[in-house]
């Protein structure tokens, strides 16, 4: 189990970089099964010519980046569908990582990676790494919390809430929904690099359905802890990462088939969307909202802050 929870809070970064796009973004983007992957080769490949594997990160996070731009720039240059914009880079993606890799995979047997240090101290597998890889989760998540309560961050979030209003500012939301896929490309990529370091070797199959594992986590944490603050949705979605792989080893400790697993992830995020919508949780949530009356007055006084953000990020886009 505690293997469960250490990958959960590893894929946490993944879970937030799909955060951005889900949540804040309110854009399908289907880049993330193919940056992932291009995070993990760009790291295995380096690692296996001698780079330091702690400067892998960062190289990883630009590759996302990069990939998550090009989603962007098909979307708003190209007047492509989101949804197609994703699939296309993906599959795009699929041949890039093929040519980092020179083959469908990479192993780091024998190399020195950033979780050596870990195996040679004995940590691997229980709670002192588990400590780690959710502090590095938790660091990250404050720094996308901190990133979205700025003026930027506010232009990108009411992006995401009601873009012709903040177009009406004079923000150019497309270069807010470039930035936000970049950035949400740039965390699966960071995470990508961490997996391929974590089980030693990049494989071309890695990100398949990864964005199912995203979605999992952001809504099964979120219908735990719920969205009040932007640091409370942040948490919640790791904790729902983190959720996401105890449940999946449960249902392998219940005696299901690991073949099984996609379709048992699929109908976690079914339950997930579904259950929040049903009539007893609809009622339970509205007597809460009548019972909260400062979280109607957050919401009416967060208006204010937006138009301003709003109003500061116009000058250099009008």
């Amino acid at each position: 189990m505690t293997t469960a929870i250490e990958l959960g809070v590893i894929y946490a970064i993944m879970a937030l970089g799909v955060y951005v796009t889900f949540r804040i973004l309110d854009f399908p983007d289907l880049t993330v099964d193919g940056s992932f992957t291009t995070g993990a080769a760009v790291a295995a490949i380096s690692i296996s010519n001698g780079v330091d594997p702690y400067l892998t990160f960062l190289m990883a996070f630009v590759a996302g980046f990069l990939a998550g731009v090009i989603t962007g720039l098909l979307h708003t240059k190209g007047r492509i569908n989101g949804l197609l914009a994703g699939i296309l880079t993906q599959i795009a993606l699929y041949s890039v990582n093929l040519r980092i890799m020179a083959g469908p995979n990479i192993p780091l047997l024998g190399e020195e990676t950033a979780i050596t240090p870990l195996k040679t101290a004995g940590l691997m597998g229980g709670w002192g790494s588990i400590g780690i890889f959710a502090a590095l989760a938790i660091l990250l998540g404050l720094a996308l919390v901190w990133f979205l309560h700025t003026d930027l961050g506010l232009a990108l979030q009411a992006t995401g809430d009601n873009e012709k209003m903040i177009r009406s500012y004079g923000v150019n939301t497309d270069y807010q929904k470039i930035l936000g896929l970049a950035l949400s490309n740039g965390l699966v990529g960071l995470c990508g690099a961490v997996v391929a370091q974590y089980q030693g070797f990049a494989d071309i199959g890695m990100g398949i359905g990864l964005i199912i594992a995203g979605l999992a986590s952001v809504i099964v944490g979120q219908a735990i802890l719920g969205t009040r603050t932007i640091l409370v949705a942040v948490m919640a979605v790791i904790l729902g990462s983190v959720l996401y792989r105890v449940a999946i080893q449960l249902a392998l400790m219940a005696g299901l088939d690991p073949n099984d697993m996609k379709l048992i992830s699929a109908v976690l995020v079914v339950i997930a969307l579904v259950v929040p919508q049903l009539p007893f949780f609809r009622r339970r949530k509205a007597l809460t909202s009548r019972a909260d009356p400062d979280s109607a007055a957050a919401a009416g006084a967060e208006a204010p802050a937006l138009s301003s953000a709003a109003e500061s990020t116009s000058g250099g886009t009008r």
